[in-house]
């Protein structure tokens, strides 16, 4: 059997390919598994991250047949296919390096809770995105009752998960959810364009500034800025601020 996800680095990239075509890239307890295992291993190895899914989608959400077979095993046997997932979102967000998502065709319920924990969106703009959990009767279960207010404000988070109404990628992008929505014929060009673009960053600035606006939305605003000052003093203090501040020098004489 294929494994559920394919991890390669491709020079400073670390590839992360949802790897279930045949069923859209659902979630299965294996899939969240490796999820993690892939973003672990190879952040420590690659300057940036880009998950995306095999077959022209990027994940339709949990496996239906997975979750049947284990809902008949009793509540315990659901937990490993939620902690699984829930520790590989988590994971994006802990990892220093940034992490790109290319979202395309559908990102629905799990699928659409994977692209919020993302750093960085990329999407297609014909993608179907939704969280539509409650067209299901179920409940959101990988972090989208949670992630999602936080992201585009209580109102549009409860109104859509309420109703489960698909959205595009165009949408996504005016919800403030993606960097980039671009067209089928450009969408890989504009992937390549962001990822190369963050590879060519240097690592430990882009781990700290990262790290200042993850912790710093769960932190009063004079604390984040008391974070701010002592990361940009240690950072100037150290080595690897010295070739941008000899570049940054070089271009204003």
């Amino acid at each position: 059997m294929d494994e559920p996800v394919h991890a390669e680095v491709d020079g400073p990239v670390g590839r992360i390919t949802l790897n279930r075509p045949h069923a859209r890239n659902a979630v299965t307890v294996e899939l969240g598994r490796a999820l993690h295992d892939a973003v672990v291993d190879l952040a420590g190895r690659t300057r940036v991250l880009l998950i995306r899914g095999a077959g022209g989608h990027f994940s339709a959400g949990g496996d239906f047949a997975e979750v049947s077979a284990l809902r008949a095993e009793g509540p315990d046997a659901l937990r490993p296919l939620f902690e699984n997932f829930g520790a590989a979102c988590a994971v994006i967000g802990e990892v220093g390096v940034p992490v790109v998502a290319a979202v395309e065709g559908y990102a629905l319920a799990g699928g659409f809770e994977l692209l919020q924990s993302c750093d960085v969106v990329v999407v297609r703009e014909d993608a179907k995105i939704a969280d539509n959990h409650l067209n299901f009767g179920q409940v959101p279960g990988g972090g989208s009752s949670q992630r999602l207010p936080r992201l585009v404000g209580r109102s549009r988070a409860l109104a859509h998960i309420l109703t489960g109404d698909r959205i595009s990628g165009t949408d996504l992008l005016a919800w403030g959810l993606a960097h980039r929505a671009a067209s089928a014929e450009d969408f890989d060009a504009v992937v390549d364009e962001v990822v190369e673009n963050l590879a060519s960053k240097d690592p430990a600035a882009l781990a700290r500034a990262k790290r200042l606006v993850r912790d710093g939305l769960e932190l009063p605003l004079a604390e984040g800025l008391a974070a701010e000052r002592e990361a940009v003093v240690d950072h100037l203090g150290g080595d690897s601020a010295a070739a941008g501040i000899a570049a940054f020098d070089a271009r204003t004489r």
